[in-house]
């Protein structure tokens, strides 16, 4: 019914904390006191992605996610032109459904996708951190 809206929630969230975590590491990159270009290096030598490429992807996946449940909710006719726009919302009945669903199927989308991020980003710190020779001999 509206569970696409708790995707749509954190998506704008995370947008903000991403903006902000771009102005952070453009301000470190301008002052010199921090090394937060992808292709650089960090201290250990590997290279580094920034947060705010990271969060982008997060909030990529919300927003995919989202616009997906969207769409199938309008097929389904859940989602109409006029309003309210939400078919559940015609009662009050259909709202504490609609409520209970955000709470449980929205909440439960939203975590699966952020975990999926979660194990994403450490997916791609670990092969950033790979040393070239040890990738070309596992070929």
């Amino acid at each position: 019914m509206a569970c696409f809206a708790v995707s749509a929630a954190e998506a704008l969230i995370v947008k903000g904390i991403e903006k902000h975590s771009e102005k952070i590491e453009k301000a470190q990159l301008e002052s010199g006191r921090a090394n937060v270009d992808p292709t650089s290096a960090d201290v250990s030598g590997a290279p580094k992605i920034p947060m705010s490429r990271k969060l982008r992807w997060l909030t990529w996946m919300l927003w995919g996610g989202s616009i997906l449940l969207a769409y199938e909710h309008i097929w389904h006719g859940e989602i109409v032109p006029w309003f309210p726009f939400l078919t559940a919302m015609s009662s009050s009945a259909d709202a504490a459904e609609m409520f209970h669903e955000m709470a449980t199927v929205g909440v439960t989308m939203a975590v699966i996708i952020t975990a999926v991020w979660f194990v994403m980003c450490k997916a791609a710190d670990a092969i950033m951190s790979r040393k070239p020779e040890a990738a070309v001999q596992e070929l």
